[in-house]
């Protein structure tokens, strides 16, 4: 059973809205920070003299840690305390952004952004797993189709002040305006935001998982990253591809044999939060192409400002702001098939229209009618399908279902940075010069839209119509107890 301190909290409580804001505000510094860096690219790449690669390990650097360790975060709350861990994720998350405002040039810079995915693997599982664990039952989808709406305001806020700062200061400021924003996560956390934690769960470290998982992710990365410049040939192309997936196949059965896994594979046999994680991995594997490639084509083929490319996605994180909260709360009723189903479907039409932006593109005929359409479709998805990762498994495994959630979200936007651009034809070539990036970009929004199409599919078949409500009885994944396969059937049946 899962311990929280005190009753659970209501939605429309003033409790329930400190928890959302502690949350959001902690959820937004991880997330502004992987994409807002994507609006300074070419700032950075002139600053630092950096090329392509380089650029490219700017956003892998924090996205690989952040995936490599999440999972170890989500399992570290589960037994340490979701409060504990989350808070020492923002107060690492504030250091490393210091460090990343003072780099001196592209390899600390990289260095800095791994330690900041670190405490980005702290915080993030905690935020989801404290608003499980800390709301009541039938308030869960709601606050969490509210935690995906407000972050939209980070969202919102992110980019604008992101562009703006670097059209009219200094790329380094998106990353020193973090250290303020987390001490005031840290004071609102530390005074109202319930700590819990999960009794049943090991207190071992799956030290091996930990590795074997950092280094097949690694390994993966770094094979298809220098792809485009070495060829498919070189030595340390091949060898990294080889200890990537070795370390994979390593990982999985390090986890399946482990008395104390920090991934217990038989979670998986649950067919909701197998399909949902699916789905996430496919969908965020698309936003991670097109968050790391519009906003760079917006300014490089297009001719648009860093301030004005930084607030191209307004309109789509205002419609999640407004629209998030009201999906989560239709999800609750009509079940999360049809949203989940509908909602990749309406952002494969976005997509497609987005592959049409090219030079001298025109905001408002070009740019905005994807980017509204876009919204739409994200709003469908994105809380009905969280919703679905953390509520197929029984309330004491929030912080691993949360984890999973998470590494799979972020796994799939560190894989598709690296092997977009190459699957879309980059080679060798230049992400600051028009005529090599416009038709990397085009590909690279239609093979998004593919795997939102695949999304779809996948959602539609394999995300139950309705998700049984948890019981206070022992899970079929307790540590302590044989699975029971009864139970899990009808929990994940349509």
């Amino acid at each position: 059973m899962d311990l929280t301190a005190g009753a659970p909290v209501r939605y429309s409580t003033p409790a329930g809205r400190w928890v959302l804001l502690a949350t959001v505000l902690g959820s937004s510094l991880a997330f502004i920070d992987s994409t807002v860096v994507n609006i300074a690219l070419p700032a950075i790449g002139r600053d630092l003299g950096s090329d392509a690669a380089g650029l490219q390990w700017t956003v892998n650097g924090y996205a690989l840690s952040l995936a490599s360790l999440v999972l170890l975060g989500g399992s570290l709350g589960d037994r340490y305390g979701r409060k504990r861990v989350f808070m020492l994720g923002i107060g690492w998350f504030a250091v490393a952004s210091l460090l990343c405002g003072i780099a001196p040039n592209i390899e600390m810079l990289i260095a800095a952004r791994v330690l900041q995915g670190i405490g980005g693997a702290l915080l993030t599982p905690g935020a989801l797993a404290i608003l499980e664990a800390s709301f009541a039952a039938e308030d869960r989808s709601k606050a969490i189709g509210a935690w995906s709406g407000l972050g939209g305001i980070g969202g919102a806020a992110g980019p604008f002040l992101g562009g703006w700062l670097v059209e009219v200061g200094d790329w380094r400021y998106i990353f020193l305006i973090n250290v303020p924003i987390a001490v005031l996560v840290l004071l609102v956390a530390a005074k109202h935001v319930p700590e819990s934690r999960n009794p049943a769960a090991a207190r071992r470290i799956d030290y091996l998982g930990v590795l074997t998982g950092a280094a097949g992710l690694a390994g993966l990365t770094y094979g298809f990253t220098a792809w485009p410049e070495h060829g498919p040939g070189d030595p340390m192309v091949l060898v990294s591809l080889a200890i990537g997936v070795g370390a994979m196949v390593a990982f999985v059965l390090i986890e399946r044999r482990s008395p104390h896994p920090m991934l217990p594979m038989r979670i998986f046999g649950n067919k909701a939060f197998s399909g949902a994680n699916l789905v996430t991995f496919l969908v965020y594997a698309a936003n991670g192409g097109v968050f790391f490639l519009f906003v760079v084509n917006l300014q490089v083929v297009s001719g648009f400002t860093p301030l004005t490319s930084g607030i191209a996605l307004l309109p789509t994180t205002a419609m999640m702001l407004v629209l998030s909260a009201r999906a989560g709360a239709l999800s609750q009723r009509t079940g999360p098939r049809i949203l989940m189903t509908v909602g990749p479907l309406i952002c494969a039409v976005a997509l497609v229209l987005m592959s049409r932006i090219g030079a001298g593109a025109n905001y408002w005929t070009d740019v905005l009618p994807a980017v509204l359409i876009f919204g739409l479709g994200l709003s469908t998805l994105v809380a009905p399908l969280t919703a679905t990762a953390l509520g197929a498994l029984e309330d004491s495994y929030a912080g691993i279902a949360s984890g999973v959630n998470n590494a799979v979200a972020r796994a799939a936007g560190l894989l598709s940075v690296a092997v977009l651009p190459l699957a879309a034809g980059l080679g060798g070539g230049s992400l600051t010069d028009a005529g090599q990036l416009h038709p990397v970009y085009r590909n690279t929004m239609l093979i998004c839209a593919g795997l939102m199409v695949a999304g779809a599919v996948l959602a539609y078949l394999l995300v139950p119509s309705r998700l049984q409500a948890h019981t206070p009885a022992r899970s079929f994944c307790d540590p302590c107890a044989p699975p029971v396969q009864s139970r899990e059937s009808v929990r994940s049946a349509p």
